[in-house]
């Protein structure tokens, strides 16, 4: 799944506002945190990116 880049350019994370990258795998995409405190991981279902801190796996 590939998100427009223009989309990319404007979503950052609920969390601590740095950008967002795209990560995961085809089966299970993902919006990555680029902050280095955060690191959040947020799903991609449809399409659609559920930016819920709620709803985001925490880094490893």
């Amino acid at each position: 799944m590939k998100l427009e880049s223009f989309l990319l350019e404007i979503l950052v994370c609920p969390q601590c506002r740095a950008a967002l990258t795209e990560g995961g795998t085809e089966d299970h995409p993902e919006l990555v945190c680029t902050g280095s405190d955060c690191g959040l991981a947020y799903p991609v279902r449809d399409g659609i990116p559920v930016l819920l801190v709620d709803e985001a796996r925490r880094p490893a």
